[in-house]
């Protein structure tokens, strides 16, 4: 079997079951092309990882991009392992939407999909929460400035753009002059 095709089987294999966002691939993606098919070192594999986390994009995905130019030295091996890490979230997601496109007048889809979004809020809430300790509570300001950027976007109808751009010029006057 050529490098590529088991570089695609593999990198596919990855993108089904990974499951948890690049960082809960890492280490499938070690156990796979470390020591099962040997393509790099773990010395290699550390550098991979540290190189993915500084360039801009997810992890797995750039994980992938440069051990396929690792194991095979060309941009072919690169856009293979690339193209087959997406591929399944892909298809995944081009599924759903398609079942969704069809059901979504159905009152029962409706009420699921109402459902879900206190679900999803209280999930982002959540991870909010437990990112908020002792060590990194964010000052009365921040929270003004929080509740402003709420308000604006809300009621005002401002651009998100327009709102981050507020909240760095405030910041900055605030945190940076005094």
């Amino acid at each position: 079997m050529s490098i590529y095709l088991q570089l695609f089987l593999t990198f596919f294999k990855i993108g089904l079951f990974g499951f948890g966002g690049g960082y809960g691939m890492l280490s499938l993606i070690q156990n796979e092309v470390v020591e099962r098919n040997g393509w790099i070192s773990a010395s290699e594999f550390t550098d991979i990882v540290a190189i993915s986390q500084m360039t801009p994009g997810p992890i797995g995905i750039n994980s992938a991009t440069y051990i396929g130019y690792t194991a095979t030295n060309s941009v072919l091996g690169s856009c293979i392992a690339t193209f087959a890490v997406i591929l399944p979230s892909f298809i995944i997601i081009l599924t759903i939407c398609h079942f969704f496109s069809k059901f979504k007048k159905n009152t029962d889809v409706q009420h699921i999909m109402q459902g879900l979004r206190p679900a999803v809020i209280g999930l982002i809430a959540a991870a909010a929460l437990l990112l908020i300790n002792e060590e990194n509570f964010v000052d009365y300001l921040s929270w003004i400035f929080f509740a402003g950027a709420f308000l604006l976007n809300k009621y005002c109808k401002v651009h998100p753009i327009l709102i981050i751009v507020f909240a760095g010029i405030a910041g900055f006057i605030v945190y940076g002059v005094f």
